[in-house]
């Protein structure tokens, strides 16, 4: 932390007892029954963290989707954080960032199958799925931790690995949601956004430092990069595009930790970044702002590289028009677990769904008929 930051934490110290007070008394209202955890007559899987975002929700529920969507009728359901919309907002295929929010929307269009909804009352979300003419056997909620008026079937706690809720302190001073403690909730904690070739030790350190129960399970994840693929197929552009020391990149994004991505491009081309605020929406001033960007490269070997969730929002109708002619690309990403672990976290995901969906159905199948 500079000196700088180190010295308006401080300054923000007593907002901090004063938050800390807030969040401690709305947890005692849960832990009382004051105020009530519903556990949905669905299976749900809930991702969530302690910190403000950067902690690689999303990439995590696009590997739950494509480990448990084709076996199960599967919904997503999210905040639909800075989206035009209010309420309970469904997925009409067209996949538009400004109704669901970006990283619905990106979701929408990379998992067709998947039923797509966002809403601020999460209760009032899975009920809402439930009604429907196909409800889910199993919901996926996005962003839940702190909403604790629903109890998910899974509750799974990420972490950065280096920034771990373990070194950090609530808000204003630091930059947790809740304190720490909080953890105990979740029966999965995954440390996120490691090395991808970590040292043991250090590993070994974090673990400890996590204080993991013995209910809990722990996973270290990092971040795979795959080849990047044009945002607009059929523009005259080719469909996929390697990166090499010659290559020059405009990184466009607007992320919450755009570091690692930063760092992952420096080692493979020459990058340019152009860094925007989370959720960002593009402009028309933006628009010509990434043009004349890139104009300015004056080298052959080219593009413009932006992360998934912001070509959910570079892609509509507005951004094709004012990109046409560009060389835009869009970097996927997935999740891969350390030490081979993917298989012990399938198989212990697997069963667990598959038992409770198992369940559901039981009870379902034992309510009178209406």
């Amino acid at each position: 932390m500079s000196k700088t930051r180190n010295t308006i934490a401080w300054l923000l110290w007593p907002l901090t007892m004063w938050y800390g007070i807030a969040v401690r008394i709305r947890n005692l209202l849960f832990g009382m029954g004051i105020l009530k955890e519903s556990a949905m007559p669905v299976t749900t899987i809930g991702v969530g963290n302690l910190a403000c975002g950067g902690t690689g929700k999303t990439p995590m529920v696009e590997y739950l989707l494509r480990l448990l969507s084709e076996e199960y009728r599967t919904a997503l359901l999210s905040r639909g954080y800075r989206r035009a919309s209010k309420g309970y907002v469904e997925d009409d295929g067209s996949a538009d960032a400004r109704l669901l929010g970006d990283e619905a929307a990106m979701v929408a269009h990379k998992f067709p199958h998947v039923k797509v909804a966002v809403c601020e009352k999460r209760t009032e979300g899975v009920r809402r799925l439930l009604h429907g003419d196909e409800p889910p056997q199993l919901v996926v909620m996005d962003d839940i931790y702190q909403h604790r008026f629903v109890k998910p079937t899974v509750n799974i706690l990420l972490t950065e690995y280096f920034h771990p809720y373990c070194s950090d302190r609530v808000l204003p001073f630091g930059n947790l949601r809740e304190y720490r403690r909080a953890s105990k909730r979740a029966n999965i904690i995954i440390v996120t956004k490691s090395p991808e070739k970590p040292y043991p030790l250090e590993m070994r350190n974090l673990e400890q430092k996590l204080r993991v129960k013995p209910y809990q399970k722990l996973y270290f994840s990092y971040i795979v990069y795959g080849t990047p693929v044009a945002l607009l197929p059929g523009d005259g552009q080719p469909a996929t595009v390697e990166l090499n020391r010659v290559t020059q990149v405009l990184l466009v994004c607007g992320i919450a930790n755009p570091g690692p991505l930063v760092q992952y491009l420096k080692k493979k081309c020459k990058v340019s970044p152009l860094i925007f605020k989370d959720h960002h929406r593009y402009t028309a001033a933006d628009m010509a702002r990434i043009r004349q960007r890139f104009e300015q490269l004056n080298v052959p070997s080219r593009i413009i590289l932006t992360t998934e969730k912001d070509a959910s929002k570079l892609r509509d109708e507005a951004g094709r028009e004012a990109l046409a002619g560009l060389p835009v690309y869009v970097l996927p990403i997935r999740v891969a677990f350390h030490n081979g672990r993917d298989d012990n976290f399938d198989e212990t995901l697997r069963n667990t769904v598959k038992e409770n969906v198992f369940f559901q159905q039981r009870i379902s199948a034992r309510e009178p008929m209406a």
